[in-house]
């Protein structure tokens, strides 16, 4: 066969786009190269492994996507993209090699570049690796398992020195041992291949199967010239064997020899088993002087892969042929034996020209471009040469190419030579001519004919390959008018070139059937075969599927014929057989595009072609079916004839309407076309989908990667309980999203449409985001997609696949959701906050921020945050009520009340910090800032005058030091934890020149968010040295708050440094304040948390009865406290579980409480630490200073033993029951005795008066009845005591209560402290002594104020914690009220004034958005804020240190939760149903929340629902865990920052819109607005926007959904062209549907109903007017399709608890309408008479519309072909002469009607 010619398309002159870049870059440093290399490479290479097969299709539409480049000269890389430098790489040394690679896990593809030391690993953001190189590595290879390197030939093992780090940002030096991989006894055994798998991996060696055993691979010789990045294949080539290798690389997981696993001693047995890889030699090639200068990969003519060596000297291309079987889903290489091939050239590149889009396995179709010695450019398609190309005499360029404008005509020297070819990438090459100029240019791929290239793939998929080569060699044959010039070239030409081809074969046919028919029969067989008998006996036997012996249509070959009928013959077989298989091939395609009705017209054209096939063939079958489907056909085609067609025509249609009458296991799989039952088949992919989502449905079954109907099936990884569910995953498997499903015929998608609808509102909870987007369900896609981006450590939820799952009119719908914390503390940056006491209502007071979407939503109703900001404010002076006229006195009342008022704005930090805790976001470049302190007052009676503290009468520098230290941590608190990475540049620009309070408060804060772990050892010391107090404090605590337990040694050392009692004898004698001790005591006891270390405790208890060696003796009680809380801390939780010697630790604490001890020989020589020259025990004699030392012991051993319900600590913990014990033991330290108790005895903790009772001895509970009565026979002092220890248990209880329930907002638990708060209220007031019903009253009498203040305020703080985040309403009013009884009374103390403060604070803990746990460490924590011991004045650190009330942060969990549209992206109100575990107190319950809301703790959550019946359903289970709620960083966290999509349905209103529901009563609504428009459908002048409040349809839609179809069709309506037409009929249906899609949020299936009524409307047009509407009968098949769905759903085949998508109403008054149109006609009874009897098709007058009638009527009724029904009837009439045949008639045609098999028995009887 000739070959054609072709011309190249020249793109332009070539030069590497490096050199330009470099050229405009300068002049080169003269240390640069002049040598320098580039390679082009495809971008698909560099892009993500997972949005790589999303974007194929999409990327292979395009013809020139451009090549990018990679320049490397000297130690730098240029990476270009067309015209523009894309990246600049800089390394340290000069480069050896480049390559692409992928390794491990990760889907984007990485750059290797190889230096002489190092291997540098790049990733396309950026992002760098460097691993020093133990060994010299000679070259780099990609294999699918990661990359390979080639060691150079060394006696010994050199060691490698260390290099300093790359220059390039983010650089982390990874160094490798390779060498521990290789060491062996004595010796050393080196690999010569190592393979890098990871970035986080060793290099590892590689390994050589010989005789079935592994050896390591040391073949030095076998030098590596080729690797395969796609599959694992490697060529080497040995120089003293003088042959070339083809190895496959297979991994085993250590299944190696003795000798190897000696090799690899090192690897840790309890890790998992290590991959290793090893090379298996497959084929090897002698006689080869050199290596091959280029290996490559192709595709041979039978779509084997080859691998093609091509050898310079010897100027020839060999190729391998490679033989890929897939073994218990193992693929398998190996090279098919003799299959080698050559072609003669001078050189050789891989393309893509023929096949652009099909793939072999994981790689491309390719052909192989060569240059043949006579320097002609040849493309061969295997060793099948396709034809030749040139260069064109000259070429026309208009654009640019790598940077270089090519003139507008160019001309090509006459006399040039193609004398090279490089640089291939996919349909482009660089072709070198004779004068060394080079151009790239462009092969002319497939054809731009969409139709004409699915024509070409379905016959290269569909034929074998010697017909597929032969008819590739027509395509490309000379003078083919497809491929002219791209002036001429069309889509027409392009189809009617491809129809000449296939007509010119059945020409060719035609011509040797009339050459056979003309000869004589030189047989007796010959003649028989020939004969009127052998006909007819086809006829009948046919019918019952029995196969003729021979076919008149096929010759014989094995019957003995002259040489040259034999000849004839052979070549007649061959173009029968092509003939044949091209038609099947073809209906496969053409069955395909019935399911995609914007492709009617491509079908129609597809049509004509294979009529003419089936025509030569005379395949009257084939031919019937098209006819059916375009009548108009009947002109051109189906002529008499006399032969008969023994071949069925598969059928779509026919199998998907038997899937579901009878399932997929009685579908008849011969109604399938070959091609979508092959496997890989690409062109019929959507045929194959939806027979694959039928048979699903139908319930097959999964067989490996077939299902039992026979077809190929993708399903995606999730669980699923239903045929509905599997049918989703296999939708979402084969990527066939909402686009697709839109395209196909509505009939068809219905089925799947249904299964959608069916699993919308509870699907699985594993499943991918993309199956959420396919179900309508984006909340649950935003959700998984977030868990996704979060695991893989993604800040953009981006994924190409669930772009593709939706439709492309929906893409700009979903919205980029920014939390709302963030977008709003943008947008209200100006908000002002004014009251009624501002003079500048604009001043920053560091809550501005706090006023978000999500508080509004929270708290919009009233104006509580603004009451609360009001309160917290500390920024603006404060009012001072005094007369108008003043005088001297009273400004000495001015500055008294303007003191008391300054101890009250002192304490508002404390409580601001508390309320502003984790709210904003702010961006690390700028400078932080801290609200002023104001303590100055204003008095408003004279205009707002500004009064100040007098410093000669106040102390003011008493109010400074301290307050400011506070007001600086609640500035720092209100950073949002973990909102990025802190950086340490960030923390030391914010240092001050010198130290200050200020900064010593954002230290505290920054380490109780933990942040300051960026801090390096030198920060430290700096921060250390400049011996500020508050400085050393904030940053101790920071520090350990940061790094808590962890027993960091380093800050362990810098806390110790502070205690003077761990200096060494030789150390020299420093003064530590005792304050700094206390707080590296308390910073030592969170670094070492819970860690029970035995060291510590016993420094800690030491400590706990040590006076500090100097200062100041008043704090000793704070230091002992301080001791006592670290000690806990460390052994926080163990018990008696924590130490084998905690007897003596429990002894020695009970000592400090003033108990007794148990062991009487107990010496304090224990702790062998005391003896310490600078401090000494505090005890006369063996008496302790109890006073000093148990409430440090006390607490000590709550928390060390808390929660463990041990009976025997608890009873030697007792509350005193005598009067003696009253008088001995301090009433604080009853206080402290009954939280230890309780804490210790969590679980019988019980929020009841009866249980508050029950802590009070009976020797006090009586005492207390009794007072105040007649009878009363107490002395005072003894009163005193009892009511001194009565409302310190009663506190204690409180106390304990509050930390027990602390962030539960448990309602027992509020009313009984809320009412115990009123209680000590009441009792505050001057009252008659009377006897309450449950508490006494009274104790005025017998108590100071300050006891009851302090009560007062324990309580109320400890109401808070329990009502923590809430805000509730009637606890806050009481806290306002206390606030202003304390101003107004004058004699409140800084500490209760703090304690306001604080129960404010964590009353709107975090703006409501965080609240407290209950875990071990959050009850320690706590207990440190809450010590109660309350300070008198701001620089009161006596009994407990300021800086520790600050440590509640560590208690905080932000269970906060709200609720986001996923369309709008606006936060919304949702209902919760919350369901908590069985505990022991309560069995499971739920109860109800409204977002935004708190949780319960994750140890009770067991399940929470989103319900209503607004927004979808979703359900999100959690396993009751122990463990401290989930930070924003957790890649388990199931919110995303506290965020849950959901999505409201169509026809509801939000609550924000619509908050009790009158707004959602859709149906009224549309009802009027029915009503309205079809009362004016008449006026023609007016509008329907002057009627109902101007309301119309689009914008009553456009309020309940979002869906551009809806809304689009709903502006349709409202258009004034609308109301001129005359069908009032229409536009009500419109109007119906509209509201039937809306109302049952169904909207897609306003497609499907306007194309079901369209269709039947246009058929009664055409049956009654005459006029044709459209001339085909496709849309039958469809209708048809949905009646059957009908019927499944009636007959149970299909489940739909809630009905069907589509009315059934509806569609059965359709199908009677048909009906009555199909049996109205005498005159299509007629043509339907003439079918059966002749099998014509109607002709004459009015042709078009009868025969189009007519295919209605077949199509409807399923009425088999006309000779199909003459044979049948031919069968059966003999038999039953005197009876009907209707009976026998209905069993061969089960599917026809039975009204139509009557006419057919009438009209052929």
């Amino acid at each position: 066969m000739s070959i054609g010619v072709r011309c190249l398309t020249v793109l332009g002159e070539f030069k590497p786009f490096g050199l330009i870049a470099e050229a405009l870059d300068g002049k080169p440093p003269d240390t640069v190269t002049d040598k320098y290399d580039y390679f082009l490479f495809d971008p698909d290479i560099a892009r993500d492994r997972d949005a790589e097969d999303d974007c194929h299709e999409v990327a292979s539409t395009l013809t020139y996507r451009g090549d990018h480049e990679l320049f490397i000269r000297g130690n730098r890389i240029i990476w270009s993209t067309g015209a523009r430098v894309f990246k600049r790489f800089t390394l340290r040394s000069d480069i050896v090699k480049v390559c692409w690679c992928r390794l491990g896990h990760i889907a984007e593809a990485l750059l290797c570049i190889l230096q002489v030391d190092c291997l540098t690993i790049y990733n396309t953001s950026g992002e760098v690796v460097s691993l020093p190189l133990p060994r010299t590595i000679t070259s780099i290879w990609p294999l699918p398992f990661g990359l390979l390197l080639l060691q150079e030939v060394e006696t010994s093992l050199s060691s490698h020195v260390p290099f300093s780090s790359s220059p390039l940002l983010n650089t982390r030096d990874m160094p490798l041992n390779a060498s521990n991989h290789i060491q062996k006894g004595e010796g050393t055994s080196v690999s010569s291949h190592l393979i890098l798998m990871d970035t986080l991996d060793e290099l590892q060696p590689t390994f050589i199967e010989e005789r079935g055993k592994l050896n390591m691979m040391k073949e030095y010789d076998e030098k590596t010239i080729w690797t395969c990045d796609q599959v694992p294949l490697m060529a080497s080539y040995n120089k003293g064997k003088m042959q070339h290798s083809l190895w496959v690389a297979e991994i085993v997981n250590s299944n190696i020899d003795e000798e190897v696993t000696t090799n690899l001693s090192h690897i840790d047995p309890m890790s998992v088993l290590p991959k290793h890889l090893y090379f298996r030699r497959i084929w090897q090639g002698k006689g080869a002087q050199a290596a091959a200068c280029k290996v490559f990969m192709a595709t041979d003519d039978d779509a084997a892969p080859v691998v093609c060596f091509f050898h310079q000297e010897q100027r020839k291309l060999l190729s391998v042929s490679l033989q890929i079987v897939e073994i218990n889903n193992e693929i398998v290489f190996d090279v098919k034996p003799d299959m080698s091939w050559n072609i003669s050239a001078i050189a050789a590149s891989p393309v893509t020209v023929t096949r652009p889009r099909v793939k072999v396995g994981q790689l491309p179709y390719s052909d192989i471009m060569v240059l043949a010695p006579e320097n002609v450019l040849l493309l061969y398609s295997g060793k099948q040469c396709l034809c030749k190309y040139e260069l064109p005499s000259c070429f026309n360029k208009d654009k640019i190419l790598h940077g270089l404008e090519v003139p507008e005509k160019s001309p090509l020297p006459n006399d040039s030579k193609i004398t090279g070819l490089a640089d291939a990438v996919e349909g482009r090459v660089n072709v070198i001519v004779n004068n060394r100029q080079i151009f790239r240019c462009a092969l002319r791929q497939s054809p731009s004919s969409t139709l004409a290239n699915d024509c070409i793939t379905a016959l290269a998929e569909g034929l074998r390959s010697s017909f597929y080569r032969h008819l590739l060699g027509l395509l490309w044959k000379d003078g083919d008018p497809a491929h002219l010039s791209e002036t001429e070239s069309s889509l027409d030409s392009e189809w009617d070139s491809f129809c000449h081809v296939i007509m010119q074969i059945c020409r060719k046919y035609n011509i040797l059937s009339q050459k056979r028919s003309d000869s004589v029969p030189h047989s007796a067989w010959d003649f028989l075969v020939s004969s009127q008998f052998h006909y007819n006996f086809c006829k009948v036997n046919s019918l019952f599927g029995i196969r003729c012996a021979v076919s008149v249509d096929q010759g014989e070959p094995n019957f003995c014929r002259s040489s040259v009928d034999g000849t004839q013959s052979s070549e007649k077989s061959f173009y029968t057989h092509l003939l044949r298989e091209s038609l099947e091939s073809l209906h496969g395609l053409y069955e395909n595009l019935k399911l995609d009705h914007l492709r009617k017209r491509d079908l129609e054209l597809l049509s004509i072609l294979l009529c003419n096939i089936a025509e030569f063939l005379a395949e009257d079958n084939y031919l019937d079916h098209y006819i059916r489907d375009f009548p108009g056909l009947c002109k051109m085609f189906l002529k008499s004839r006399s032969s008969i067609s023994l071949k069925s025509c598969p059928s779509l249609f026919r199998w998907l309407e038997n899937c579901l009458q009878c399932g997929c296991n009685y579908a008849n799989i011969n109604d399938l076309p070959a091609l979508v039952c092959k496997e890989g088949s690409s062109v019929v992919s959507i045929a194959r989908k939806v027979v694959c989502f039928y048979s699903i449905l139908s319930g097959a079954k999964l067989l490996g990667k077939k299902l039992s109907s026979g077809v190929y099936c993708n399903i995606t990884m999730g669980s699923y309980s239903s045929k509905e569910e599997l049918t989703v995953l296999a939708m979402v498997g084969e990527r066939f999203g909402l686009q697709q499903l839109d395209s196909l015929p509505s009939g068809v998608s219905l089925p799947l449409r249904h299964a959608l609808d069916k699993c919308r509102d509870s699907p699985p909870n594993d499943w991918p985001a993309a199956a959420y987007v396919l179900l309508g369900r984006q909340d649950l896609a935003m959700s998984t997609l977030a868990r996704e981006c979060k695991y893989r450590g993604i800040e953009t939820p981006t994924n190409v696949n669930v772009i593709s799952m939706s439709t492309p009119y929906m893409l700009n719908l979903h919205p980029v959701t920014i939390s709302s914390t963030i977008s709003d503390a943008i947008g209200l940056e100006g908000t002002k906050f004014e009251d009624t006491d501002s003079v500048d209502g604009s001043m920053t007071d560091g809550m501005e921020h706090i006023f978000n979407s999500s508080t509004q939503l929270r708290y919009g109703r009233d104006l509580r945050l603004n009451e609360v900001r009001r309160l917290l404010c500390s920024s603006r002076p404060v009012a001072i009520q005094t007369s108008v006229n003043h005088s001297a006195s009273d400004q000495d009342l001015q500055q008294a009340q303007l003191w008391h008022l300054a101890q009250r704005t002192t304490s508002l930090p404390l409580g601001r910090g508390a309320f502003t805790l984790a709210t904003i976001y702010t961006l690390l470049t700028e400078a932080f800032t801290v609200p002023k302190l104001v303590l100055a007052g204003r008095l408003p009676a004279q205009q707002n005058a500004t009064v100040n503290l007098d410093p000669n009468i106040r102390n003011i520098q008493e109010l400074r030091s301290w307050p400011e230290f506070h007001n600086a941590v609640a500035a720092g608190l209100r950073l949002a934890p973990l909102q990025g990475r802190m950086t340490r540049t960030w923390i030391l620009y914010n240092r001050p020149e010198e130290a200050s309070s200020v900064h010593a408060g954002l230290l505290l804060a920054l380490g109780l968010h933990g942040y300051l772990r960026v801090l390096t050892v030198t920060d430290i010391y700096q921060y250390f040295s400049q011996e500020h107090e508050s400085t050393t404090v904030g940053l101790m605590l920071g520090l350990a708050a940061s790094y808590g337990g962890t027993m960091h040694p380093a800050i362990s050392k810098t806390l110790y440094v502070h205690i003077p009692v761990r200096h060494p004898s030789s150390y020299p004698e420093l003064e530590v304040p005792t304050l700094l001790q206390s707080a590296a005591l308390m910073s030592l006891g969170i670094l070492y948390e819970g860690s029970a270390h035995p060291q510590t405790m016993q420094v800690l208890l030491g400590e706990i009865g040590r006076r500090s060696g100097g200062d100041n003796v008043l704090e000793r009680e704070g230091h002992a406290v301080s001791a006592g809380f670290a000690l806990r801390l460390v052994a926080l939780g163990r018990g008696e579980d924590a130490l084998g010697f905690i007897d003596t630790f429990v002894n020695r604490l009970f000592l400090y409480i003033g108990g007794k001890v148990h062991n009487e020989r107990f010496h304090f020589s224990t702790i062998s630490m005391d003896e310490n020259r600078a401090s000494a025990q505090m005890m006369d004699g063996t008496t302790v200073n109890i006073d000093v030392t148990a409430p440090g012991a006390i607490i000590a051993l709550a928390l060390m033993f808390m929660k463990t319900e041990s009976e025997a600590i608890v009873s030697r913990l007792s509350i005193p029951n005598t009067c003696f014990d009253l008088q001995y033991v301090r009433p604080d330290f009853i206080m402290l005795r009954v939280i230890a108790r309780n804490l210790i005895m969590w679980s019988r903790v019980h929020p009841s008066k009866d249980w508050v009772w029950s802590q009070i001895p009976e020797i006090v509970r009586c005492a207390v009845e009794g007072i105040g009565g007649d009878g009363n026979d107490i002395d005072d002092m003894d009163a005193e005591a009892f009511i001194q220890a009565y409302v310190n248990i009663i506190t204690g209880a409180c106390i304990s209560l509050g930390l027990v329930f602390a962030g539960t907002r448990n309602e027992n638990a509020q009313e009984l402290l809320y009412e115990l708060a009123i209680y000590f209220l009441n009792e505050i007031k001057p009252v008659s002594p009377a006897s309450g019903k449950v508490f006494p009253k009274g104790l005025s009498r017998y108590i100071d104020r300050g006891t009851l203040e302090t009560c007062l305020h324990l309580i109320v703080l400890s109401l808070s914690v329990v009502m923590a985040g809430s805000g509730h309403l009637q606890t806050f009013r009481l806290l306002r009220f206390l606030r202003s009884r304390n101003c107004a009374d004058g004699q409140s103390s800084y500490g209760i004034q703090m304690a306001v403060s604080l129960a404010i604070g964590f009353l709107f803990l975090g703006g409501g958005m965080r609240t407290f746990s209950t875990n071990n460490r959050s009850i320690a924590a706590l207990l440190i804020s809450l010590y109660p011991r309350l300070p008198t004045g701001p620089n009161d650190n006596r009994c407990h240190l300021q800086a520790f009330r600050h440590l509640y942060v560590l208690a905080t969990e932000a269970r906060w939760i709200q609720t986001v549209d996923v369309d709008t992206g606006l936060p919304v109100y949702a209902p919760l149903e919350v369901t908590v575990r069985e505990t022991e107190h309560y069995a499971e319950s739920s109860f109800c929340e409204v977002t935004p809301c708190l949780l319960p703790e994750r140890s009770i959550l067991k399940r929470i629902r989103v319900c209503g019946p607004r927004y979808w359903p979703q359900v999100i289970d959690f396993t009751p865990e122990d463990k401290p709620w989930w930070n924003f960083g957790d890649k388990n966290n199931p919110f995303n920052s506290g965020i849950l999509f959901i999505k409201r349905k169509v026809g509801a209103c939000s609550y924000v819109d619509d908050p009790i529901g009158c707004r959602s009563l859709l149906s009224r609504a549309m009802h009027k607005v029915f009503g309205l428009t079809s009362l004016k459908a008449s006026d023609t002048k007016t509008d329907i926007r002057s009627g109902f409040g101007s309301v119309t349809v689009d914008q009553l839609v456009g309020t309940f959904s979002s869906d551009p179809s809806l809304i689009a069709f709903a502006q349709l309506c409202c258009d004034p062209s609308w109301y001129n037409r005359s069908d009032v009929d229409f536009k009500e249906f419109c109007l119906q549907i509209l509201f039937e899609c809306v109302s049952k949020d169904r909207p897609a299936l306003l497609q499907v109903y306007l194309s079901l009524y369209t269709t039947v409307e246009s058929m009664a047009e055409q049956v009654t007017n005459g006029a044709i509407v459209f001339g085909d009968s496709l849309s039958i098949s469809g209708f048809k399709l949905a009646l059957i769905y009908i019927e499944a759903l009636m007959t149970g085949k299909l489940s739909a608890p809630k009905g069907g998508i589509v009315q059934s109403t509806f569609v059965g008054s359709l199908r009677k309408q048909v009906e009555e149109l199909l049996n109205s006609s005498q005159e299509l009874k007629d043509d339907f008479h003439n079918y059966l009897k002749l099998g014509k098709w109607p002709d004459g007058e009015s042709q078009d519309k009868r025969s189009i009638l007519l295919s209605w009527f077949l199509q409807w009724f399923d009425v088999p072909t006309s000779s199909v029904i003459r044979t049948a009837v031919y069968r059966i009439k003999p038999k039953f002469m005197s009876s009907s045949s209707v009976p026998l008639l209905r069993l061969f045609f089960p599917r026809t009607h039975i009204q139509v098999i009557s006419e057919i028995d009438r009209c052929l009887s």
